[in-house]
Protein backbone atom coordinates (compact mmCIF):
# COMPACT_ATOMS: atom_id res chain seq x y z
CA UNK A 1 0.00 0.00 0.00
CA UNK A 2 1.15 3.64 -1.08
CA UNK A 3 1.59 5.88 1.51
CA UNK A 4 3.04 9.74 1.74
CA UNK A 5 6.33 10.08 3.37
CA UNK A 6 6.82 12.52 5.64
CA UNK A 7 9.90 14.49 5.99
CA UNK A 8 12.26 17.65 7.22
CA UNK A 9 12.27 20.37 4.69
CA UNK A 10 14.43 19.44 1.99
CA UNK A 11 16.04 22.47 0.24
CA UNK A 12 16.57 20.35 -3.23
CA UNK A 13 12.84 19.56 -2.76
CA UNK A 14 12.17 23.20 -1.92
CA UNK A 15 14.14 24.44 -4.77
CA UNK A 16 12.61 22.32 -7.48
CA UNK A 17 9.39 23.25 -6.23
CA UNK A 18 9.98 26.70 -5.91
CA UNK A 19 11.04 26.73 -10.19
CA UNK A 20 7.86 25.12 -10.60
CA UNK A 21 5.77 27.49 -9.28
CA UNK A 22 7.98 30.27 -10.84
CA UNK A 23 6.53 28.88 -14.07
CA UNK A 24 3.44 31.80 -14.46
CA UNK A 25 5.12 34.38 -12.70
CA UNK A 26 7.94 34.40 -15.44
CA UNK A 27 5.72 34.05 -17.57
CA UNK A 28 4.11 37.97 -16.98
CA UNK A 29 7.04 39.47 -15.70
CA UNK A 30 9.45 38.34 -18.40
CA UNK A 31 7.20 39.95 -21.09
CA UNK A 32 6.15 42.84 -19.36
CA UNK A 33 8.24 45.55 -20.63
CA UNK A 34 7.66 43.96 -24.18
CA UNK A 35 3.89 45.35 -23.83
CA UNK A 36 4.59 49.05 -25.73
CA UNK A 37 6.66 47.67 -28.27
CA UNK A 38 4.01 44.79 -28.72
CA UNK A 39 1.32 47.88 -28.87
CA UNK A 40 2.95 49.15 -31.31
CA UNK A 41 3.80 45.79 -33.25
CA UNK A 42 0.16 45.52 -33.68
CA UNK A 43 -1.06 48.55 -34.12
CA UNK A 44 -2.85 48.43 -30.94
CA UNK A 45 -4.00 50.29 -27.99
CA UNK A 46 -2.33 50.55 -24.78
CA UNK A 47 -5.75 48.23 -23.33
CA UNK A 48 -5.55 46.03 -25.97
CA UNK A 49 -2.08 44.84 -25.43
CA UNK A 50 -2.63 44.99 -21.80
CA UNK A 51 -5.70 42.04 -22.60
CA UNK A 52 -2.73 39.52 -23.11
CA UNK A 53 -2.16 39.92 -19.56
CA UNK A 54 -5.41 39.73 -18.53
CA UNK A 55 -6.21 36.48 -20.52
CA UNK A 56 -2.72 34.95 -18.71
CA UNK A 57 -4.49 35.65 -15.42
CA UNK A 58 -8.07 34.28 -16.04
CA UNK A 59 -6.64 30.73 -17.97
CA UNK A 60 -3.96 30.74 -15.09
CA UNK A 61 -7.25 31.14 -12.76
CA UNK A 62 -9.24 28.46 -14.43
CA UNK A 63 -6.09 26.11 -14.77
CA UNK A 64 -6.03 25.71 -11.29
CA UNK A 65 -9.25 25.55 -10.86
CA UNK A 66 -9.28 22.33 -12.70
CA UNK A 67 -6.11 20.93 -11.66
CA UNK A 68 -7.02 21.24 -7.34
CA UNK A 69 -9.61 18.37 -7.96
CA UNK A 70 -8.30 16.19 -10.60
CA UNK A 71 -5.12 15.59 -8.74
CA UNK A 72 -7.14 15.31 -5.68
CA UNK A 73 -8.52 12.31 -7.78
CA UNK A 74 -5.80 10.78 -9.67
CA UNK A 75 -2.91 12.04 -7.79
CA UNK A 76 -0.18 15.04 -8.09
CA UNK A 77 2.70 14.12 -10.97
CA UNK A 78 0.54 12.87 -14.07
CA UNK A 79 -1.04 15.97 -13.90
CA UNK A 80 1.37 18.18 -13.15
CA UNK A 81 3.20 16.90 -16.22
CA UNK A 82 0.47 16.96 -18.29
CA UNK A 83 0.15 20.67 -17.23
CA UNK A 84 3.67 21.92 -17.96
CA UNK A 85 3.65 19.69 -21.67
CA UNK A 86 0.41 22.17 -22.25
CA UNK A 87 2.14 25.52 -21.24
CA UNK A 88 5.36 24.50 -23.42
CA UNK A 89 3.09 24.02 -26.49
CA UNK A 90 0.89 26.82 -26.28
CA UNK A 91 4.32 28.77 -25.69
CA UNK A 92 5.51 28.63 -28.87
CA UNK A 93 2.09 28.96 -30.30
CA UNK A 94 2.57 32.47 -28.65
CA UNK A 95 6.27 32.81 -30.26
CA UNK A 96 4.49 32.36 -33.82
CA UNK A 97 1.39 34.77 -32.91
CA UNK A 98 0.46 36.85 -36.59
CA UNK A 99 -2.30 38.95 -34.25
CA UNK A 100 -3.51 40.45 -31.10
CA UNK A 101 -6.51 38.46 -30.82
CA UNK A 102 -4.66 35.15 -31.13
CA UNK A 103 -1.80 35.77 -28.60
CA UNK A 104 -4.64 37.11 -26.36
CA UNK A 105 -6.09 33.02 -27.00
CA UNK A 106 -2.61 31.26 -26.58
CA UNK A 107 -1.96 33.36 -23.62
CA UNK A 108 -5.15 32.07 -21.98
CA UNK A 109 -3.89 28.01 -23.22
CA UNK A 110 -0.27 28.71 -22.07
CA UNK A 111 -1.45 29.92 -18.48
CA UNK A 112 -4.15 26.92 -18.63
CA UNK A 113 -0.67 24.44 -18.28
CA UNK A 114 1.00 26.76 -15.79
CA UNK A 115 -1.85 26.59 -13.41
CA UNK A 116 -0.68 23.27 -13.12
CA UNK A 117 2.87 23.98 -11.61
CA UNK A 118 1.52 26.74 -9.10
CA UNK A 119 -1.03 24.40 -7.51
CA UNK A 120 0.52 22.09 -7.64
CA UNK A 121 3.96 22.81 -6.07
CA UNK A 122 2.31 24.34 -3.09
CA UNK A 123 -0.10 21.16 -2.37
CA UNK A 124 3.03 18.70 -2.94
CA UNK A 125 4.88 20.72 -0.70
CA UNK A 126 2.28 20.32 2.14
CA UNK A 127 1.88 16.81 0.88
CA UNK A 128 5.67 16.17 1.96
CA UNK A 129 6.23 17.92 4.91
CA UNK A 130 4.04 17.68 8.67
CA UNK A 131 1.64 20.27 9.26
CA UNK A 132 4.13 22.27 11.41
CA UNK A 133 6.40 22.83 9.01
CA UNK A 134 4.01 23.59 6.14
CA UNK A 135 3.69 27.43 6.38
CA UNK A 136 7.33 27.61 6.98
CA UNK A 137 7.82 25.43 4.23
CA UNK A 138 5.75 27.12 1.91
CA UNK A 139 7.33 30.64 2.35
CA UNK A 140 10.74 29.18 1.72
CA UNK A 141 8.72 27.96 -1.15
CA UNK A 142 7.76 31.31 -2.14
CA UNK A 143 11.27 32.98 -1.36
CA UNK A 144 13.05 30.24 -4.52
CA UNK A 145 10.00 31.29 -6.71
CA UNK A 146 10.85 34.89 -6.31
CA UNK A 147 13.85 34.55 -7.83
CA UNK A 148 13.14 34.16 -11.35
CA UNK A 149 10.52 36.73 -11.15
CA UNK A 150 12.59 39.16 -9.70
CA UNK A 151 15.13 38.58 -12.86
CA UNK A 152 12.74 38.04 -15.41
CA UNK A 153 11.80 41.55 -16.14
CA UNK A 154 15.37 42.36 -16.72
CA UNK A 155 15.97 39.63 -18.75
CA UNK A 156 13.09 40.76 -21.05
CA UNK A 157 13.94 44.25 -21.26
CA UNK A 158 17.45 42.97 -22.59
CA UNK A 159 15.53 40.22 -24.69
CA UNK A 160 13.29 42.85 -26.32
CA UNK A 161 16.78 44.95 -27.32
CA UNK A 162 18.26 41.74 -28.67
CA UNK A 163 15.42 40.41 -30.54
CA UNK A 164 11.90 41.71 -30.29
CA UNK A 165 8.97 40.21 -27.51
CA UNK A 166 8.64 36.74 -29.78
CA UNK A 167 12.31 36.35 -28.24
CA UNK A 168 11.10 36.76 -25.04
CA UNK A 169 8.56 33.60 -26.12
CA UNK A 170 11.22 31.70 -27.38
CA UNK A 171 13.21 32.16 -24.06
CA UNK A 172 9.89 30.63 -22.33
CA UNK A 173 9.93 27.78 -24.18
CA UNK A 174 12.83 26.49 -22.77
CA UNK A 175 12.08 27.09 -19.70
CA UNK A 176 9.33 25.12 -20.01
CA UNK A 177 11.13 21.90 -21.58
CA UNK A 178 13.41 22.28 -18.53
CA UNK A 179 10.44 22.49 -16.20
CA UNK A 180 9.38 19.50 -17.79
CA UNK A 181 12.14 17.42 -17.44
CA UNK A 182 12.82 18.10 -13.93
CA UNK A 183 9.35 17.22 -12.80
CA UNK A 184 9.43 13.99 -14.98
CA UNK A 185 13.11 13.06 -13.18
CA UNK A 186 12.84 14.49 -9.96
CA UNK A 187 9.29 15.34 -8.36
CA UNK A 188 7.74 12.50 -6.69
CA UNK A 189 3.85 11.09 -6.18
CA UNK A 190 2.79 12.58 -2.92
CA UNK A 191 -0.97 11.53 -2.95
CA UNK A 192 -1.15 8.08 -2.11
CA UNK A 193 -3.69 5.76 -4.26
CA UNK A 194 -5.80 5.02 -0.78
CA UNK A 195 -6.23 8.37 -0.09
CA UNK A 196 -7.49 9.41 -3.46
CA UNK A 197 -10.98 9.66 -4.33
CA UNK A 198 -11.12 7.32 -6.80
CA UNK A 199 -13.76 7.14 -9.92
CA UNK A 200 -15.26 10.45 -7.92
CA UNK A 201 -13.98 13.19 -10.15
CA UNK A 202 -17.40 14.79 -9.77
CA UNK A 203 -17.22 14.51 -6.03
CA UNK A 204 -13.83 16.54 -5.90
CA UNK A 205 -15.08 19.28 -7.73
CA UNK A 206 -18.12 19.54 -5.44
CA UNK A 207 -15.71 20.52 -2.35
CA UNK A 208 -15.79 23.73 -3.93
CA UNK A 209 -19.11 24.35 -2.84
CA UNK A 210 -18.87 23.30 0.28
CA UNK A 211 -15.62 25.40 0.53
CA UNK A 212 -17.41 28.30 -0.38
CA UNK A 213 -19.63 27.91 1.55
CA UNK A 214 -17.40 28.86 4.79
CA UNK A 215 -17.54 31.77 6.17
CA UNK A 216 -13.55 31.47 7.39
CA UNK A 217 -12.51 30.53 3.39
CA UNK A 218 -14.59 33.47 2.09
CA UNK A 219 -12.64 35.65 4.49
CA UNK A 220 -9.36 34.39 3.46
CA UNK A 221 -10.29 34.59 0.08
CA UNK A 222 -11.13 37.95 0.08
CA UNK A 223 -8.34 38.89 2.43
CA UNK A 224 -5.39 37.20 0.29
CA UNK A 225 -7.17 37.28 -2.89
CA UNK A 226 -7.54 41.70 -2.90
CA UNK A 227 -3.51 41.68 -1.89
CA UNK A 228 -2.89 40.14 -5.25
CA UNK A 229 -5.02 41.82 -6.95
CA UNK A 230 -3.19 44.87 -5.96
CA UNK A 231 -0.19 43.18 -6.97
CA UNK A 232 -1.76 42.62 -10.83
CA UNK A 233 -2.90 45.81 -10.88
CA UNK A 234 1.05 47.05 -10.65
CA UNK A 235 1.83 44.52 -12.84
CA UNK A 236 -0.59 45.66 -15.37
CA UNK A 237 -0.28 49.45 -15.72
CA UNK A 238 3.34 50.05 -14.51
CA UNK A 239 5.23 48.89 -17.74
CA UNK A 240 3.40 51.95 -18.97
CA UNK A 241 3.32 54.30 -15.90
CA UNK A 242 7.05 53.66 -15.59
CA UNK A 243 8.16 53.86 -19.17
CA UNK A 244 6.07 56.03 -20.91
CA UNK A 245 4.43 58.60 -18.52
CA UNK A 246 7.64 58.72 -16.08
CA UNK A 247 9.77 58.17 -19.35
CA UNK A 248 11.73 55.27 -17.38
CA UNK A 249 14.22 53.59 -19.91
CA UNK A 250 13.16 50.21 -21.00
CA UNK A 251 15.74 48.31 -19.61
CA UNK A 252 15.93 50.00 -16.06
CA UNK A 253 12.38 48.97 -15.67
CA UNK A 254 13.34 45.70 -13.99
CA UNK A 255 15.58 47.50 -11.85
CA UNK A 256 12.46 49.15 -10.21
CA UNK A 257 10.28 45.82 -10.45
CA UNK A 258 12.79 43.96 -9.00
CA UNK A 259 12.11 46.16 -5.93
CA UNK A 260 9.09 44.73 -5.45
CA UNK A 261 10.02 41.61 -6.05
CA UNK A 262 13.00 42.16 -3.34
CA UNK A 263 10.28 43.00 -0.53
CA UNK A 264 8.10 39.99 -1.32
CA UNK A 265 11.44 37.85 -0.74
CA UNK A 266 11.77 39.59 2.56
CA UNK A 267 8.24 39.21 3.50
CA UNK A 268 8.55 35.67 2.82
CA UNK A 269 11.76 35.31 4.61
CA UNK A 270 9.61 37.51 7.77
CA UNK A 271 7.31 34.94 7.80
CA UNK A 272 9.48 31.87 7.63
CA UNK A 273 11.56 32.64 10.86
CA UNK A 274 8.04 33.53 12.66
CA UNK A 275 5.36 31.70 11.78
CA UNK A 276 6.45 28.85 13.93
CA UNK A 277 6.19 31.47 17.31
CA UNK A 278 3.15 33.71 16.03
CA UNK A 279 1.59 31.71 14.31
CA UNK A 280 -0.49 31.83 11.33
CA UNK A 281 -3.46 34.13 11.81
CA UNK A 282 -1.61 37.17 14.27
CA UNK A 283 0.95 37.32 10.77
CA UNK A 284 -2.28 37.30 8.08
CA UNK A 285 -3.88 40.61 10.57
CA UNK A 286 -0.07 42.39 9.94
CA UNK A 287 -0.18 41.78 6.76
CA UNK A 288 -3.30 42.88 5.65
CA UNK A 289 -2.95 45.64 7.90
CA UNK A 290 0.25 47.05 6.27
CA UNK A 291 -1.41 46.25 2.74
CA UNK A 292 -4.21 48.52 3.61
CA UNK A 293 -2.30 51.44 5.14
CA UNK A 294 0.28 50.90 2.08
CA UNK A 295 -2.65 50.89 -0.82
CA UNK A 296 -4.21 53.96 0.42
CA UNK A 297 -1.02 55.43 0.25
CA UNK A 298 -0.02 54.81 -3.13
CA UNK A 299 -3.88 55.75 -4.20
CA UNK A 300 -3.38 58.92 -2.56
CA UNK A 301 -0.14 59.70 -4.65
CA UNK A 302 -1.42 58.55 -7.87
CA UNK A 303 -4.54 60.55 -7.76
CA UNK A 304 -2.91 63.87 -6.60
CA UNK A 305 0.43 63.34 -8.45
CA UNK A 306 2.24 64.51 -5.01
CA UNK A 307 5.66 62.93 -4.57
CA UNK A 308 6.08 61.63 -8.36
CA UNK A 309 7.49 58.45 -9.08
CA UNK A 310 9.49 58.30 -5.77
CA UNK A 311 6.37 58.08 -3.80
CA UNK A 312 4.77 55.59 -6.12
CA UNK A 313 7.83 53.59 -6.12
CA UNK A 314 7.82 53.43 -1.57
CA UNK A 315 4.17 52.90 -1.27
CA UNK A 316 4.33 49.82 -3.92
CA UNK A 317 7.19 48.46 -1.66
CA UNK A 318 5.05 47.54 1.08
CA UNK A 319 1.58 46.71 -0.83
CA UNK A 320 3.61 43.95 -3.04
CA UNK A 321 6.16 43.12 -0.38
CA UNK A 322 3.23 41.49 2.16
CA UNK A 323 1.63 39.39 -0.89
CA UNK A 324 3.74 36.41 -0.15
CA UNK A 325 3.34 36.19 3.26
CA UNK A 326 -0.91 36.55 3.17
CA UNK A 327 -0.41 33.83 0.61
CA UNK A 328 1.57 31.55 2.52
CA UNK A 329 -0.42 31.93 5.31
CA UNK A 330 -3.52 31.53 3.76
CA UNK A 331 -2.84 28.76 1.96
CA UNK A 332 -1.40 26.76 4.64
CA UNK A 333 -4.22 27.81 6.54
CA UNK A 334 -6.98 26.80 4.27
CA UNK A 335 -4.84 23.41 3.51
CA UNK A 336 -4.74 22.21 7.06
CA UNK A 337 -8.45 23.01 7.74
CA UNK A 338 -9.51 20.87 4.74
CA UNK A 339 -6.95 17.76 4.47
CA UNK A 340 -8.69 15.44 2.53
CA UNK A 341 -9.42 18.44 0.18
CA UNK A 342 -6.15 19.76 0.17
CA UNK A 343 -5.43 20.25 -3.64
CA UNK A 344 -9.13 21.78 -4.06
CA UNK A 345 -8.29 24.16 -1.27
CA UNK A 346 -5.13 25.36 -2.85
CA UNK A 347 -6.76 25.42 -6.43
CA UNK A 348 -9.74 27.29 -5.32
CA UNK A 349 -7.83 30.11 -3.18
CA UNK A 350 -5.11 30.16 -6.57
CA UNK A 351 -8.00 30.41 -8.86
CA UNK A 352 -9.59 33.03 -7.03
CA UNK A 353 -6.70 35.15 -6.61
CA UNK A 354 -5.83 35.22 -10.08
CA UNK A 355 -9.41 35.96 -11.04
CA UNK A 356 -9.17 39.23 -8.84
CA UNK A 357 -6.34 40.27 -10.47
CA UNK A 358 -7.52 39.46 -13.92
CA UNK A 359 -10.59 41.88 -12.62
CA UNK A 360 -7.76 44.59 -11.58
CA UNK A 361 -5.72 44.28 -14.54
CA UNK A 362 -8.71 45.23 -16.62
CA UNK A 363 -9.91 47.75 -13.97
CA UNK A 364 -6.63 49.43 -15.02
CA UNK A 365 -6.92 48.92 -19.03
CA UNK A 366 -10.81 50.37 -18.69
CA UNK A 367 -9.37 53.65 -16.77
CA UNK A 368 -7.32 54.13 -20.43
CA UNK A 369 -4.02 56.33 -20.63
CA UNK A 370 -0.43 55.50 -19.72
CA UNK A 371 -1.11 58.05 -16.07
CA UNK A 372 -1.23 56.11 -12.79
CA UNK A 373 -4.43 57.33 -11.81
CA UNK A 374 -5.99 53.97 -13.04
CA UNK A 375 -3.39 52.14 -11.25
CA UNK A 376 -3.70 54.17 -7.61
CA UNK A 377 -7.47 54.18 -7.61
CA UNK A 378 -7.83 49.83 -8.31
CA UNK A 379 -5.25 49.41 -5.57
CA UNK A 380 -6.88 51.84 -3.01
CA UNK A 381 -10.33 49.85 -3.82
CA UNK A 382 -8.50 46.40 -2.97
CA UNK A 383 -6.48 47.13 -0.17
CA UNK A 384 -10.08 48.47 2.18
CA UNK A 385 -11.46 44.89 0.80
CA UNK A 386 -8.27 43.20 1.69
CA UNK A 387 -8.43 44.55 5.13
CA UNK A 388 -12.53 43.76 5.56
CA UNK A 389 -11.22 40.11 4.34
CA UNK A 390 -9.15 40.39 7.76
CA UNK A 391 -11.62 40.83 9.81
CA UNK A 392 -13.46 38.01 8.57
CA UNK A 393 -10.37 36.01 8.90
CA UNK A 394 -9.97 37.25 12.60
CA UNK A 395 -13.92 37.10 14.10
CA UNK A 396 -14.31 33.75 12.60
CA UNK A 397 -11.34 31.99 12.94
CA UNK A 398 -12.08 29.45 15.67
CA UNK A 399 -15.55 28.42 13.82
CA UNK A 400 -15.71 24.72 12.93
CA UNK A 401 -16.03 23.51 9.71
CA UNK A 402 -19.30 23.38 8.46
CA UNK A 403 -19.55 20.15 7.07
CA UNK A 404 -18.07 16.54 7.86
CA UNK A 405 -15.87 14.21 5.69
CA UNK A 406 -14.65 17.08 3.72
Amino acid sequence: MSHVVRRQPDGRLILLLGALAACGPISIDMYLPSLPSLAQTFGVSPGAAQATLTSFMLGFSVGMLLYGPISDTYGRRPVLLGGIVTYTLATIACMLALSIDALVLFRFVQALGAGAAAVLARTIARDAHEPADAARVLSMLSIVSSIGPLLAPLLGGQLLLLGGWRVVFGVLMLFGVLCALAAFFRVPETWPREKRANAALLRSFTAYGRLLSDPVVLGHLLCGGMGVASMFAYITATPFVYIEYFHVPTQYYGLLFGLNIVGIMLGNFINARLVGRLGSLKLISFAATVSCGASLFVALVSLTGWGGLGAIVAGLFFVVGVVGLLTANCTTDLMHRYPHNAGAAAAVFGAVQLGLGALASLAVGFWGGVGPEGMGATIGIAGLLCYAGRFLVVRLHGRPVPLRGI
